[in-house]
């Protein structure tokens, strides 16, 4: 549920923080560029699943953000979640990072932010082009984490080093690496186990709007075990496999996921899973007007018995760049439903950006 007084109060902050610094003026190049803004996704979703069916409409995100540049080479960024997705329901820090870009092949980000695992993760909810992230990202890639915890929205705090490199006569690269060292107990939290996230991706560019890539991730998560009350360490190794190609308004996208680690703190049942994701977005009406499909499966214990899978298609339609009207059907396929495996599910969203 939002709060009303909590989203007043956060907006007001925010807006205040840019009229704070739009009138230190006089100090030249400390402070350049700054800019506010945000979005607001609302949504309406069906879903005709047996003895638990939903027909809700929902506020899926309002968010604003402040950003700017300092001493020429730093870039800023701070972003608020203002209706509540966690256990607290409150508004909270999502992103706070500053990062030094002096060099195309060398760029050092440190704080709050995406981690470097997908091609998906670090998009926009909304450019994204679906209702919601795929399933092996929303599971493996820290939003709604199999192995438990608060949803991270795919961030954690800590230390990112990406550069471009190899770049084309006519100034395009053809390699980008990213790698970084993180908590790995998600965003707005310090670290429990003095252990950390070490996750990397390389891909080359061997034609404009192409990315083939692979990604790899190591690290833990300290879970506080119900019965005996003390910090548990759960290992965690992932990769993904990915590939992109978007020119013309046409968008292809697909990514593989495993991931190895127990996901309780007794550790037992299966410690792996893994998901899949492949979707076409085509335009009717160049920038303006999109038909698109996706398959999506995630198998919790990466076997067949256990994968929920969506065959989805829809529709887009972009009033301008800052209004969307987005409308989906899915056909759900769930093989960890005891009976009645099969359901449909509608989902309609309007995205407003400022």
């Amino acid at each position: 549920m939002i709060h009303i007084k909590q989203m007043i109060t956060a907006a007001v902050l925010v807006g205040c923080g840019a009229t704070a610094v739009a009138q230190t003026k006089e100090t030249g190049k400390w402070f350049q560029d700054i800019r506010f803004s945000g979005y607001m996704m609302t949504q309406y979703q069906y879903t005709s699943q047996k003895d638990n069916e939903k027909n809700s409409f929902d506020t899926r995100l309002i968010r604003t953000a402040l950003e700017g540049r300092a001493l020429d080479d730093f870039y800023w960024k701070v972003q608020l979640q203002l209706n509540g997705r966690t256990s607290e329901d409150k508004v909270r820090i999502v992103d706070a990072f500053g990062e030094w870009q002096k060099y195309d092949f060398l760029h050092i980000k440190a704080g709050q932010f995406k981690r470097c695992f997908t091609f998906e993760n670090p998009m926009h909810p909304i450019t994204q082009g679906f209702y919601s992230y795929s399933q092996n990202v929303s599971r493996l890639a820290g939003f709604n984490d199999i192995i438990g915890g608060e949803s991270s929205n795919g961030r954690d705090v800590g230390i990112q080093l990406q550069g471009d490199l190899l770049k084309t006569t006519k100034g395009r690269a053809l390699l980008h690496y990213q790698v970084g060292l993180y908590n790995g107990q998600g965003i707005n939290v310090k670290d429990k186990n003095n252990r950390k996230d070490l996750i990397g991706g390389v891909w080359v560019m061997p034609v404009k709007g192409m990315r083939i890539g692979a990604f790899g991730w190591t690290g833990s998560y300290a879970l506080t075990d119900a019965n005996t009350k003390e910090t548990v360490s759960l290992d965690k190794n992932r990769y993904a496999l990915s590939a992109e190609y978007v020119a013309n308004d046409w968008t292809f996208r697909t990514e593989y996921i495993h991931h190895t680690g127990w996901k309780n703190t007794q550790k037992t049942g299966c410690n792996k899973a893994d998901g899949y994701y492949a979707l076409v977005i085509a335009p009717l009406i160049k920038q303006k007007l999109h038909m698109k499909a996706r398959y999506d499966t995630f198998r919790s214990e990466a076997t067949w018995t256990t994968a929920k899978t969506y065959y989805e298609l829809g529709a887009d339609y972009n009033f301008s760049k800052h209004l969307q009207l987005s409308a989906e059907y899915a056909y759900i396929y769930d093989r960890n439903l005891d009976d009645h495996q099969g359901y449909n599910m509608v989902d309609v969203q309007m995205n407003i950006r400022f």
